[in-house]
C-alpha cells in the first residue's frame, strides 16, 4: 500500500480498589447498553498492516468465515476524489479507490464477497438511498477505514440531534443481530459513544482544556458531545494511542467531560468485544501492540498557578491475548504470560524529554518500574516547550507485569502530569 494512504487509513469518569488480576476470568456483570446480545466490534488503532492476518481473520470469522462472510466497505472518513491530487493513480487515497483496496484485500481472505458501500461527501443522499440499504442487508459484517471521524457524522448521520441515517440505522440493526462492525484509526473511533474526540494536539490541550465542536485548528483539544455512532460505551476511545503519545491529551478530555476510564488503541493492534449488548459482553486484545485502560474514578485535579494538572490516574495496559472485564475494571492476562519480576537495584531509566510521543510512557514503564526495584517513580516532559508539561509514573498497590511475545501487559500505574 502506498506510504501516503497508509498514513490516512490506518495511521487517518468514587473510591475504589486497585485493578486486580486474577488468575483466570470471571463471568462478567451486566452492562448498559441499547443493543441486544450477539453482535461484536473490533476496534483497531490504527496502521493496520495487510499482513495482520490475526486481525482480519478474526473479522472475516465474525462475519461468518471463509466463504460465507459478507462484508460492506465503508470509508466516508475519507477524502473523495476531488479533493486527492493522486486520483486515478496508485498512490491514490480517496474514498472510492480505498474502498476498492478493502474490498480486494478481504477477498483475499476468502469472504464470500466485499464490497463498497457508496457514501462519502460527494454522496451523503446515499445514506438514506433504498438500494444502498438493501445492500448493507446482505451483509454480515462492516468495515469503517479510517480519515476523519467527523465526515462520518455529517455522511451518516442527520441535523444537530446526529440522527441515524437509514443506511446508519441498518448498520446498528445488523449489529444487533449479530453482525460484526470493524473499524480503523477514524473508523474505530467513530464507534464511541457520547464525548467522541474530534482533534486535538496534546500539550495545548493539556493547557486550555476540551472544547465542544469540531475545529480546523489542530491545537484545540475537540469533542462531540452527542458522540460518535454509539456502538462502544464502556469509555472514552482514543486511537495511535502511544505511537503519538495520547495518553495526556486523554486524561484531560476524560477529566473535563467527566468519563472515568479511556480506552487508548495502539496501532496495528485490536480491541475485540463480543456480545455487544449482553449481560456477559467479552474484551480481549489482538495484534502487535497494547490496549491502553486509564482509570480516572481515584483521580484528582489539582491548581499549579491556575494552570491545570491531574494526580492519581491508573494506567493498565492489555497486550495480545489479555481480556478485559470492564464492569469489575479487571485485567485478565493472558495464560501462560510470565510475571515480570524487577531485578535488584538502582534505577537506570533515562528520563524521556519527549515523553508524549513513540511510546515514550510505555518504555518508561518497561525499562523502569517493571525493570528495576529502585524505580520508584519514572518519567519526563514534553518536547514542546510552550507550554512544557510533566508527566510522573510510579507503581500503585496493584502494579504487577507480565512478558508478551512482543510487549508488556501492565497494570496499576499512577499516573500525574503536570506543567513543568
Amino acid at each position: 500500500m502506498p506510504l501516503n494512504r497508509l498514513l490516512t487509513l490506518g495511521v487517518g469518569a468514587c473510591a475504589a480498589v486497585a485493578l486486580s488480576v486474577p488468575v483466570a476470568a470471571v463471568p462478567a456483570a451486566a452492562t448498559a447498553s441499547h443493543h441486544r446480545p450477539g453482535g461484536s466490534l473490533v476496534l483497531v488503532g490504527g496502521a493496520l498492516a495487510d499482513d495482520n492476518r490475526e486481525i482480519y481473520d478474526d473479522i472475516v470469522r465474525l462475519a461468518g468465515g471463509p466463504g460465507r462472510a459478507r462484508i460492506g466497505i465503508l470509508t466516508a472518513g475519507a477524502p473523495v476524489p476531488a479533493e486527492d491530487p493522486d486520483a486515478g493513480t496508485p498512490d491514490c487515497n480517496n474514498s472510492v479507490c480505498n474502498g476498492d483496496y478493502y474490498a480486494d484485500l478481504f477477498r483475499s481472505h476468502r469472504v464470500a464477497d466485499a464490497r463498497w458501500i457508496p457514501i462519502d461527501l460527494d454522496h451523503p443522499g446515499a445514506a438514506d438511498d433504498p438500494a444502498v440499504v438493501r445492500q448493507i442487508e446482505s451483509m454480515t459484517g462492516f468495515f469503517l477505514g479510517g480519515g476523519d471521524q467527523y465526515r462520518y457524522v455529517t455522511t451518516m448521520t442527520r441535523g444537530a440531534a446526529q440522527r441515524d441515517s437509514a443506511a446508519l440505522a441498518a448498520i446498528r440493526r445488523k449489529l444487533r443481530g449479530g453482525a460484526v462492525v470493524a473499524g480503523t484509526s477514524a473508523g474505530a473511533q467513530i464507534m464511541a459513544g457520547r464525548d467522541m474526540i474530534t482533534g486535538g494536539s496534546t500539550e495545548p490541550g493539556l493547557r486550555d482544556g476540551a472544547k465542544p465542536g469540531y475545529f480546523e485548528d489542530p491545537d484545540v483539544l475537540g469533542y462531540l458531545p452527542r458522540g460518535g455512532f454509539g456502538f462502544f460505551t464502556a469509555g472514552l476511545v482514543d486511537t495511535h494511542f502511544s505511537r503519538r503519545g495520547r495518553e495526556a491529551r486523554s486524561i484531560r478530555l476524560a477529566s473535563d467531560t467527566r468519563h472515568a476510564r479511556v480506552f487508548g488503541l495502539d496501532e496495528n493492534t485490536a480491541l475485540e468485544v463480543t456480545g455487544v449488548g449482553g449481560r456477559n459482553p467479552s474484551l480481549r486484545v489482538l495484534g502487535q501492540r497494547g490496549v491502553s485502560v486509564l482509570d480516572l474514578r481515584r483521580a484528582r485535579v489539582t491548581d499549579h498557578g491556575g494552570v491545570w494538572a491531574i494526580e492519581g490516574v491508573r494506567w493498565s495496559r492489555l497486550t495480545a491475548g489479555d481480556a478485559y472485564l470492564a464492569p469489575r475494571w479487571t485485567v485478565v492476562p493472558a495464560a501462560g504470560k510470565p510475571r515480570v519480576r524487577p531485578e535488584a537495584g538502582p534505577c537506570t531509566a533515562t528520563p524521556s524529554e519527549d515523553v508524549f510521543y513513540d511510546y515514550a510512557m510505555v518504555g518508561l514503564v518497561e525499562t523502569g518500574l517493571a525493570a528495576r526495584t529502585g524505580c520508584v517513580a519514572v518519567g519526563g516532559t514534553s518536547y514542546e516547550k510552550d507550554p512544557r508539561w510533566a508527566a510522573r509514573l510510579s507503581r500503585g498497590a496493584g502494579f504487577s507485569a507480565f512478558r508478551g511475545a512482543s510487549a508488556t501487559t501492565f497494570t496499576d500505574v499512577v499516573v500525574g502530569v503536570r506543567p513543568a
